[in-house]
Order: structure tokens, then C-alpha cells, then sequence
């Protein structure tokens, strides 16, 4: 079922234009309220500011009282003691210097004031004027009583008379001036007052103004729109389900009223649409029924090709076997009898030995593909075992310029399969061999530890990253990149063959410097077995 509305739509305000003139009242009151209170902010600062500036001028006062109360202590000292007039002038300059010093800064505060009042009106300017005839008059006396101890004047009486004078006329301008601070701080803090309690009206007056004007804006615009949109909502939900009978109203015409039209034109477009897809999806269905169908027997032959692969892997294999132990029978009866070609047999037998191991290893790694992984284990001295792959990576360790180390071996016995293991540690020296070519060295070590033999191969190859060593033990994955050769026993392989002695291996990259066999990362793999019971 289409529905398109039945209402004929009537010609309204586009809602962009009323939100947009609702947004342009709203910032206009902000940015009102914005402009009033920086305006405040900025007076009060500009108060505040000034009325720190008093402080610091009572501070400067306070510090003079007390530098005036040192010079008359120091001149009556000097009087008593009859000291003479060069030494009372030497007792005296220093406090005498820091008290012109205190006028100078107290002048050059009180100029700064009186440009700060300017706002205040002639009163206060005025009044601080007169601050600056305080000062000159109380520097003036300084002065008078500094000539006055600097003169000949023996005569106490007479000396006393000065510091008197100074005493009694100096207190007085002192007091007067802070008096003068005082009222000026209490009247610019009380002008902070009268204008916090203007702001707070003019605050609780917009506040009041930006309520009502929201609400219009709520109530009046944006709820209505609201209403509109959720049934706009509801019917999208309902095209969701697949339920396309949706019929909205477009009685208007603003962007609401045509998203209404539009959905009941996609509406009734996606209802001619379902009977469509459901027509395609019957056909759909029966093509991925053949194709499955398809699938599953091609799965069924690549089985039956992959079963015989490994079935022609293991035949030849065995096949292979059987002239390589004639080769081995005939070279040891030629080295019996034809004493001059003993040595070119004995090449043979040895050659034939090793590729006699590597069918074994061949055999081994097919069985261990499908899944079976055969054991013979037998007691063997791990010295023993150690010299026999030696002797099999030797000419690979040469032909690559590097340096195999092995440590003292300690005498133990294992109880494993020789071959599985032996295979095991040549194809990591293998890897070591092929990942860190530039680092030379590769150290090949065995230690004994309560019932537990680590064999431990190290390299000063360039390491495995961090992110790489997690799956390294996965099948199909590769250390140190994909150069590899011939089918030697992957690491993945490698564990499966450890964790089937019982045993344990770890990877360990970078190796630890107090191990390390030079400046780069290297790679440590260690090996740990059962020690076999005596």
C-alpha cells in the first residue's frame, strides 16, 4: 500500500529562515550579555587595580614610618655618644639613602595615581595632589635634619632640637597621607560594590529575557519540528521492517514537508522494488544451491588429488631407500676388497649415509603432515648427538663464512628419537645460517640444571621483532623472512616434535646482553629434555 498524503500543501515560512532568524536573536542577546559583562569585568579589573596600587602605596608608607623610626634612633644614638659630626653623617647616609630612595617611588606612584583617578572626577585628583606636597615637605625636613647633625654643633640640647623637629613634623604628614590612601582604597572598593550589585540586576534581568526568549524559541519553533520529526522517525522504522505503507501528511511546504513527499515517494518506490528482489532471490537461491553443489565436489576430488600426493610422497621415498642401501652394501664389500678405492667407498658410504637421513627426514615430515607424528625413541649421549649434527651443517656453516662455537658438552643421556631431534637442531642452525648471515657467529651451548638438559642456540643476526614472535611457532610462518630451502623441519614443526619428548622450547629476541655474541639483537632458541634415568 503507497500513501502520498491527501492534504494540499499550503505555502509557508521556510523553516531555514525561521530557525536562522531565531538563532540571530538568541546570539544577538548573547553577545549583549557577552559585551555588558566584559564591560563590567574590564571596570572592576580597572578598579581592582587601582585599589592594589593604594595598597602598595600604604605598604611604601608602612616601609617609610619604619625606616623614619630607624634614622631617629640611629641620630639619638649618635647624640648621646657625642660622636662627631663626619661619623654621625657616616651612621646616617645608608638609612638617609633608603628613605630618598622610598620618596622617589612613592612620587612616581603617586604620578601613576593621579593619572589612574582621571575617571574619578577632580576631587580625587586633587587629592592626590596634595600627596606630592606631603612628600616634598617630609623630604624637606629629612634634609633640614641631616644639615643640621652634619654641623659642628656639640651642644646636645641644640642637636636634640633637630631630631625633634623632624619627629614632630614628619609623623603628622605621614599619618595625613595614609589617611589619604585609606579613603581612596575605601572609596574605589566601595565603587566595586555598587557596580558588582549593578551587574548582578543587569544579569538577573537577561537571564530572565534569555529564559523567555528560549522558551519562544522551544516551544514556538523547535518543538513543533520535533513532533514532525519523530513521525518522520516512526515511518523510517517502518521502512526499516519492510513495512512500506506509509502515508505522512505534506500539508506544508517548507523542508520538513517536502522530506514527507519524498519518503512516500521512496516508499511506494521500495514496495514496487520488495516484489522484485523477492523474485531475484527465488533465482538467487537456486543458483547457490548448484553452485554449492558444484563446490562440494570439487572439495571432494582436491581430498582425493591431496591423499594421493602424499600417498606418492611416501611410496617414493621407499622406493628411494632401496637402492640407496644397495649403494651402502656394495661401497663397505668394495672397501674390503680393493684396498687402493678404500677411500673413494668410504666417500660413498658416507654420502649415501646422509641421503639415506634426509629420506628418513623426508618420510618424517610426511607422516608429520598428515597428522602422524612417529617416535622411536632410544637412549643416546647428547655429546654424541651433537657431533653428528656438527658434522652435517659443518660445510653449510663454512660455504656461508660463518663460525659455528660449540661449548663443552656435558656428559648426559638422553632418552629421545636421534633422528627427529637431530633434524630439529640442524634445521635451526639452518635458519640461523640463512636469517643472521651478517653476524658470523653462531654459538651452540648445553647445560645441565635438577633433571632437565637446555640445549641453546644463539646468533648475532639482526633479532625477530616483537610482533613477529608471537605466531612465529604457527604453521606456514616464517622468521626472518621467506627464504627458505628444501623441507626442513619448520619451527612450527620444530615444537610439535619438542612437546612430543615432553620437553619445552623458547625464543628470545633480543638476546640479553651479558649472553649476547656481539652488538646486534640476535636470536636465542633454547631446547629443554628429560635427563634419561640411569
Amino acid at each position: 500500500m503507497k500513501g502520498d498524503g491527501s492534504e494540499t500543501p499550503r505555502r509557508t515560512v521556510s523553516l531555514k529562515v525561521r530557525l536562522g532568524l531565531g538563532a540571530v536573536v538568541l546570539g544577538f542577546g548573547t553577545l549583549l550579555i557577552a559585551a555588558i559583562l566584559y564591560l563590567g569585568m574590564q571596570t572592576v579589573a580597572s578598579r581592582l587595580e587601582t585599589a592594589l596600587a593604594s595598597e602598595t602605596r600604604m605598604a611604601r608608607y608602612a616601609a617609610l614610618s619604619t625606616q623614619a623610626a630607624t634614622f631617629l634612633v640611629i641620630a639619638t644614638e649618635s647624640i648621646q655618644t657625642d660622636q662627631p659630626p663626619d661619623i654621625r653623617t657616616d651612621r646616617l647616609a645608608s638609612i638617609s639613602d633608603r628613605i630618598r630612595a622610598t620618596f622617589g617611588r612613592l612620587r612616581e606612584d603617586v604620578e601613576h595615581a593621579v593619572a589612574a583617578v582621571r575617571t574619578l572626577g577632580l576631587d580625587e585628583q586633587s587629592r592626590y595632589g596634595t600627596q606630592s606636597l606631603g612628600l616634598a615637605r617630609m623630604e624637606a625636613l629629612l634634609d633640614n635634619t641631616l644639615r643640621g647633625l652634619a654641623s659642628d654643633e656639640t651642644d646636645r640640647a641644640r642637636l636634640r632640637a633637630h631630631i625633634d623637629a623632624f619627629a614632630s613634623g614628619f609623623d603628622p604628614l605621614l599619618s595625613q597621607a595614609v589617611n589619604t590612601e585609606m579613603l581612596f582604597r575605601n572609596t574605589i572598593l566601595s565603587g566595586i560594590e555598587e557596580l558588582r550589585r549593578t551587574l548582578t540586576w543587569a544579569a538577573l534581568g537577561f537571564a530572565g529575557l534569555a529564559v523567555l526568549t528560549t522558551s519562544w524559541f522551544y516551544f514556538g519553533l523547535i518543538r513543533p519540528q520535533f513532533r514532525r520529526l519523530d513521525r518522520l522517525h516512526d515511518a523510517a522504522l517502518q521502512i526499516g521492517q519492510a513495512d512500506f505503507a506509509i502515508a505522512l501528511p505534506t500539508s506544508r511546504n517548507d523542508e520538513i514537508g517536502r522530506l514527507y513527499h519524498e519518503t512516500n515517494r521512496m516508499a511506494g518506490a521500495l514496495l514496487d522494488r520488495q516484489s522484485q528482489v523477492e523474485a531475484e532471490w527465488a533465482r538467487l537461491n537456486e543458483t547457490i544451491a548448484q553452485r554449492t553443489e558444484e563446490l562440494r565436489a570439487a572439495n571432494k576430488t582436491l581430498a582425493e588429488i591431496d591423499e594421493n600426493r602424499r600417498r606418492f610422497f611416501a611410496d617414493v621415498s621407499h622406493e628411494l631407500r632401496t637402492p640407496l642401501t644397495v649403494i651402502m652394501m656394495e661401497a663397505q664389500i668394495g672397501r674390503q676388497d680393493a684396498q687402493n678405492a678404500s677411500d673413494a667407498f668410504a666417500t660413498i658410504e658416507s654420502s649415501a649415509a646422509k641421503l639415506n637421513r634426509r629420506i628418513d627426514d623426508l618420510l618424517r615430515v610426511a607422516r608429520s603432515d598428515s597428522g602422524q607424528l612417529a617416535l622411536e625413541p632410544e637412549t643416546v649421549a647428547l655429546h654424541d648427538l651433537i657431533r653428528v649434527v656438527t658434522e652435517e651443517v659443518q660445510a653449510e656453516v663454512d660455504n656461508a663464512g660463518m663460525r659455528l662455537t660449540v661449548e663443552d658438552i656435558p656428559n648426559i643421556t638422553m632418552h629421545c628419537d636421534p633422528n627427529w631431534i637431530r633434524q630439529v637442531l640442524a634445521s635451526l642452525i639452518r635458519n640461523a645460517i640463512r636469517h643472521a648471515r651478517d653476524g658470523v657467529e653462531i654459538a651452540l651451548t648445553a647445560q645441565r640444571s635438577e633433571g632437565i638438559v637446555e640445549i641453546s642456540l644463539t646468533d648475532n643476526g639482526p633479532g625477530i621483532p616483537a610482533t613477529d614472535q608471537g605466531p612465529i611457532f604457527d604453521r606456514f610462518v616464517q622468521g626472518g623472512g621467506g627464504n627458505t630451502q628444501g623441507f626442513g623441519v619448520g619451527l612450527a614443526l620444530t615444537r610439535w616434535v619438542i612437546e612430543a619428548h615432553e620437553g619445552q622450547i623458547t625464543l628470545t629476541s633480543p638476546v640479553p646482553r651479558a649472553l649476547a655474541l656481539g652488538r646486534a639483537a640476535g636470536t636465542n632458541v633454547a631446547l629443554r629434555f628429560p635427563i634419561a634415568e640411569a
